[in-house]
């Protein structure tokens, strides 16, 4: 019988999974993921998980939980700490698998992996090394397996470039009976939704953001359809270098989307409580407010968002959008 590996369907996953599937399954591993987000694990998050925490730690003690109850051998918390040289991850993905140790009863074995680039790449592909020796004796079929899930995390990131939204990509990866589809959808607005990606690619949290706005007629693009050299190309016009990594992303990205002549409009998503998501929406609010007249909605969610709050402001954010865009209004301006 094959170890399980458990991995949680929260924080880093969008970014991340295929690395780590591949690299688990080539080793003989069975990897069994948390169920999708929904209130019963949101709810088993906040009651396990301590009082400062954001949404997403919340969700994500939700998620450890789940995993908990299937049952599996192990449950992979990677202690991340900087995932690019010379930059951070929130402090709270680094003390993660130690909450979670200390807060939830009955937890199977943790592993916590660090994982850290902020002063080379090296250390990265030692403890990946390292983690693959507690599932195999061999090193060629270790460093294989790691090599395997480099190739497949490279897959994943150009078809998040092509257009596709994380889970399409997935599906196209791994759901051979999955018809994903290849066609673009279509709209008559195109808006670009800012955040981070456990914040606007989770369903629940989200309130399906990204489906109620393509059926609305939107087409969305996210900082993930970016190259990492535009995002840091364009990250770099602030005067001093962000040491968030995920901050860098999301301020690149609103600087490259505000200048899109095809954008209509940008959104950004911040999590309530989340002191580095303050600070970059303030950055691409200025940026828009000085350089253009792109309309601009910044939506915080926490647990206790109201749903039809929500589609409220995206519908009137819309409406606004289509009038601004109107022949008509041009002509009465």
């Amino acid at each position: 019988m094959s170890v399980k590996v458990g991995i949680p369907r929260a924080l880093l996953y969008y970014y991340y999974y295929p690395l780590w599937k591949d690299f688990f399954e080539s080793l003989g591993c069975e990897v069994v993921l948390s169920d999708k987000s929904n209130k019963g694990i949101l709810d088993s998050g906040i009651k396990n998980t301590v009082d400062e925490a954001c949404l997403p730690v919340k969700l994500a003690f939700g998620h450890v939980k789940n995993l908990a109850d299937k049952p599996v051998d192990y449950i992979f918390i990677p202690r991340l700490v900087s995932v690019a040289y010379k930059e951070y991850i929130c402090p709270k993905f680094l003390g993660f698998p130690d909450m979670a140790r200390q807060n939830i009863v009955g937890l199977p074995a943790v592993i916590d992996t660090t994982i850290s680039f902020m002063r080379k790449r090296h250390n990265v592909d030692q403890a990946y090394k390292q983690l693959g020796k507690k599932f195999s004796g061999n090193p060629i079929k270790v460093r294989q397996a790691y090599h395997k899930g480099l190739r497949a995390l490279a897959k994943y990131n150009q078809l998040l470039l092509k257009g596709h939204l994380p889970e399409e990509a997935m599906s196209i990866m791994y759901d051979r009976s999955a018809k994903a589809s290849q066609v673009k959808p279509c709209g008559d607005l195109n808006i670009a939704i800012i955040g981070h990606p456990y914040n606007i690619y989770d369903p629940y949290i989200s309130m399906n953001i990204i489906k109620r706005l393509q059926s609305m007629g939107v087409v969305v693009v996210t900082p993930d359809h970016l190259s990492e050299d535009e995002v840091r190309h364009q990250a770099g016009r602030l005067p001093k270098k962000l040491f968030w990594t995920l901050g860098q992303r999301m301020i690149g990205a609103g600087y490259h989307y505000a200048e899109s002549e095809d954008i209509d409009g940008i959104i950004h998503i911040a999590a309530f409580g989340c002191g580095p998501d303050s600070m970059t929406g303030e950055l691409i609010e200025r940026n828009i407010r000085g350089s253009t007249k792109l309309p601009f909605l910044n939506l915080t969610l926490d647990e206790h968002t109201g749903e039809a709050g929500v589609i409220t402001r995206l519908e009137a954010f819309l409406d606004m959008v289509r009038w601004k865009n109107s022949p008509k209004k041009q002509f009465i301006s």
